[in-house]
């Protein structure tokens, strides 16, 4: 039964996350923390950030570690695969079409569409993700990271894995 529920909570989210990686997150942790209570917002947000930290797509990340975390190598497995099977058979069934409706309007408008919808969907992760810093690390340790990591990006155009890896290092040796 549980190996039914890690393909169905990666399943889903992969068959509704429409344009890859960032839509899929919120997707996940609503499956992961909300849904199953496999982890809170705090372990998730962990997770994720060393996920982003690593190269490869990200989902695939979170499946593998998630799936490992609650179901053991077989757990992972299914999760790995939960993850690229919507993906697989997307591109097997609707290979002959792709070029067809690239340019139609339809697709267009929708891409225009859902781009607000997902910048929705991470900013309210970014948003938990912040509160859980914050009660967590307190104001100032939460405040001086986010202002160092935004100087490191926009100032210094740092790259987002060295500012992931670097809080990842403050955090271990500052906040643990």
């Amino acid at each position: 039964m549980k190996l039914l529920e890690i393909f169905w909570a990666f399943f889903v989210p992969n068959i509704l996350g429409y344009g890859g990686g960032p839509p899929i997150i919120p997707l996940l942790q609503a499956e992961v923390v909300d849904h199953y209570g496999w982890m809170n917002v705090e372990e998730f947000g962990n997770v994720l950030a060393l996920g982003n930290a690593l190269p490869s797509p990200i989902a695939t990340k979170l499946a593998g570690y998630i799936g490992y975390q609650v179901g053991g190598i077989l757990g992972a497995i299914v999760a790995l695969i939960a993850t690229i099977l919507p993906t697989a058979l997307a591109m097997v069934l609707l290979f002959k079409f792709i070029n067809f409706f690239k340019g139609a309007p339809q697709v267009m408008a929708m891409t225009l569409i859902v781009r607000p919808i997902v910048a929705v969907l991470l900013g309210t992760l970014a948003l938990q993700f912040f509160n859980s810093a914050y009660q967590s690390a307190g104001i100032w340790q939460t405040a001086f990271l986010a202002a160092a990591s935004f100087i490191a990006l926009e100032k210094w155009k740092v790259h987002p894995a060295a500012v992931v890896g670097l809080g990842l290092v403050y955090g271990a040796f500052v906040l643990g």
